[in-house]
């Protein structure tokens, strides 16, 4: 496997390296049926993909017994990366694309991780409430938002206050006017990887 993920996070278990190191052949397999990641972003698959999901990880660690819901998952990111790393939370993973969901279930099955559930809907037809609501830059966050801010639970146990926690990249002064509570913290404070300049997660208590 790839070593960046043991570099940056060293006291995973042989169990979670494994899992991590399953992945790029897994997703090589399903990729050559369903096309999930671009074939250029599967050279730099554990950087831009495995890695990219982990910096969630660096600005919280979930709580055991949790529950996140990933939006727009696509083909299982950041939801799987974080249900490796974080095996006693809870994960939701929805997606609208039925068939990135079959890669979803497919993987999370081969890896018997049975903290996910994937299924094949928009994000305003999930029910229940999270902890925080994960994603990668599905969409801007004014029309992000109310897909989810009836979706948080009221009373937050973890370090961050509930909400949304948001993987983007670029100048997100604009976006983010409206939302005077977000917080952005850089990822090229923990990655070295030029990958990394410019990404950031946002943090937006819901």
């Amino acid at each position: 496997m790839d070593t960046t993920i043991k570099t940056y996070f060293p006291e995973l278990s042989e169990k979670q390296l494994n899992q991590y190191a399953q992945l790029k052949p897994l997703y090589d397999s399903w990729n050559q049926q369903i096309n999930v990641i671009s074939r250029a972003d599967m050279t730099h698959f554990y950087i831009r993909h495995v890695l990219h999901s982990l910096g969630i990880a660096t600005v919280l660690t979930f709580k055991p017994q949790s529950n996140v819901l990933d939006v727009g998952t696509g083909g299982g990111f950041p939801g799987i990366p974080l249900a490796i790393m974080f095996p006693e939370t809870q994960f939701i993973l929805v997606d609208s694309v039925g068939k990135k969901i079959k890669v979803v279930q497919a993987v999370a099955d081969a890896l018997a991780l049975d903290n996910v559930k994937a299924y094949h809907k928009r994000a305003e037809d999930v029910t229940g409430t999270f902890d925080f609501v994960v994603s990668r830059a599905v969409t801007r966050m004014e029309r992000f938002v109310p897909w989810v801010q009836h979706k948080i639970n009221a009373k937050s146990n973890h370090a961050l206050s509930n909400g949304i926690l948001y993987l983007k990249g670029g100048n997100l002064k604009e976006e983010l006017n409206p939302y005077p509570k977000a917080k952005t913290h850089d990822l090229a404070a923990h990655f070295k990887e030029d990958f990394f300049d410019t990404k950031k997660v946002v943090h937006l208590p819901l």
